[in-house]
């Protein structure tokens, strides 16, 4: 199947809604059908300002850089990315086109 893989990028701490944003991001995208997402923690990162966040012993809590993928059709694609614009979520994004399938099913 061919689709995109769209990935949205956020620090671990904030919050839209009173919920964290990368639970917000998860629970809107099964609510408008999406059937899969997945968050992953980074180790160490650097954004817009050029501030690096890692995981150290002094490092404020929060702080690290949440990425939140899915692979989803262009209509879901045009969805989420509708959504994040329309409901002003703080957090930057990016789409490639993704080729995905499943195997081992019977």
């Amino acid at each position: 199947m061919n689709g995109y893989s769209l990935r949205f990028y956020m620090h671990e701490n904030q919050k839209h809604h009173g919920k964290l944003l990368y639970e917000w991001l998860l629970e809107a995208a099964r609510k408008h059908g999406v059937h899969g997402g997945s968050a992953f923690k980074a180790i160490a990162g650097y954004g817009r300002h050029g501030r690096i966040h890692e995981a150290t012993f002094f490092e404020c809590a929060g702080e690290q850089t949440v990425l939140v993928e899915f692979l989803v059709s262009a209509a879901e694609a045009e969805t989420l990315t509708a959504l994040v614009r329309e409901d002003r979520a703080p957090l930057f994004w990016a789409r490639f086109p993704a080729e995905f399938g499943v195997t081992g099913t019977d």
